[in-house]
């Protein structure tokens, strides 16, 4: 039998199933049609009654009395229009006080770059011309489009599905899909740089396990590596096998991510390679050593749910890939940043893996917060 955590995960995930297929029609301001997802052709009348009170014709919600999928769906889709509404541009900039190229202070306003509405300087010492650094430099769409495009497509939602949302909703024309996936592996490597610089602040037992993922048609192995008290992945690693060498690589990895912090406990399955592994990359004879817990069970003081419960996650998001076209994909690198810093963890209490190992975003926006950030390691 499922939790109530697993439950309403479960109705989340079918709440974005109903907006990808852009089937909500809205009656009025607080009325909705939301269709069944049988193949009755049913459609549910969801009303909002108050900020905090809806209601639904469904059975799940007649009887039950709980927030069902229909009506999440209709409050995803709200919270998608209001955050995707066009507005002006007006990109925000830090006060302008010396030259970006020889830090000169005597500047004089030269006019603007017109279609990105940015101001742009004069230097009278160097007699060199500059428009000052932000989030929006080299950006042609608003900042508020581009990582909510992201955010949509690491909840689920589909290239196609996202490219129609943005023209019905925002009146934005994208001129492909794959306009999308040139996002991801630009801010992939540039937000991907950032992170690394980042110490997080871990706990004393690690978990790790492969799965088996698809790409161009084969199958390779996805190992991943997290830390218990955060659910911080540290690691993840794509490889042909399943041999010591592989297991070596993804702890080397999560070694380097972790910054000198060393695992009193690393909790696997029984592969034989991860015991050898352990042995090459954590033994040393000083003690205390690193313990390695192996054949372990689903239930019980000791498993490995943890670890099992972020492959399904990664499982549901690679059925909406349909399998990935190459292993030096950036698709599954933003993933794992997404997992980090932007998805909330009920377990957490709300919080994000990067929050609880004290190196989150604040910002309301996490995905702008972390591109401002990592612009602003470059410059």
């Amino acid at each position: 039998m499922m939790s109530m955590t697993e439950m309403m995960e479960t109705r989340a995930l079918r709440a974005y199933s109903i907006v990808d297929s852009s089937s909500i029609t809205p009656l009025d301001k607080d009325s909705f049609l939301v269709p069944s997802q049988s193949k009755n052709g049913n459609k549910y009348r969801v009303e909002r009654i108050n900020d905090n009170a809806w209601s639904c014709e469904c059975a799940d919600h007649q009887f039950r009395r709980m927030i069902c999928k229909h009506i999440l769906s209709v409050q995803l889709w709200l919270n998608l229009t209001k955050n995707l509404k066009p507005k002006a541009i007006k990109p925000e900039y830090s006060e302008v006080h010396e030259c970006k190229f020889c830090g000169s202070t005597e500047l004089m306003k030269y006019g603007k770059k017109t279609k990105q509405f940015k101001q742009r300087y004069y230097c009278k010492s160097c007699q060199r011309t500059f428009v000052p650094d932000s989030i929006t430099r080299k950006m042609w769409f608003r900042p508020e489009v581009v990582t909510s495009v992201l955010d949509l497509y690491y909840k689920g939602v589909s290239l196609r599905n996202i490219q129609d949302h943005l023209s019905q909703i925002c009146g934005v024309q994208l001129n492909s899909h794959a306009t999308i996936l040139n996002w991801i592996k630009k801010y992939e490597s540039l937000i991907g740089d950032y992170v690394k610089t980042l110490k997080p602040e871990i706990g004393k037992q690690w978990h790790v396990d492969e799965m088996k993922v698809k790409f161009g048609g084969s199958w390779k192995w996805l190992w991943n590596v997290m830390d218990k008290d955060t659910r911080f992945l540290l690691a993840s690693n794509i490889t042909e096998s399943r041999d010591v060498d592989d297991a070596r690589e993804v702890f080397a990895l999560a070694k380097e991510i972790a910054k000198g912090q060393k695992p009193e406990r690393i909790i696997s399955d029984g592969l034989p390679a991860y015991k050898k592994a352990v042995i090459k990359e954590f033994f040393t004879i000083r003690k205390p050593r690193t313990e390695h817990v192996s054949h372990i069970h689903l239930t019980g003081d000791i498993n490995n749910n943890l670890i099992e419960r972020l492959h399904g996650t990664k499982r549901d998001r690679e059925k909406v890939f349909r399998g990935l076209k190459k292993e030096e994909t950036p698709i599954i690198p933003m993933q794992d940043i997404y997992y980090n810093f932007v998805k909330p963890h009920q377990a957490l209490q709300g919080k994000t893996p990067a929050e609880k190992s004290g190196i989150g975003i604040e910002d309301r926006n996490k995905w702008q917060g972390l591109i401002e950030k990592s612009t602003a390691l470059k410059s």
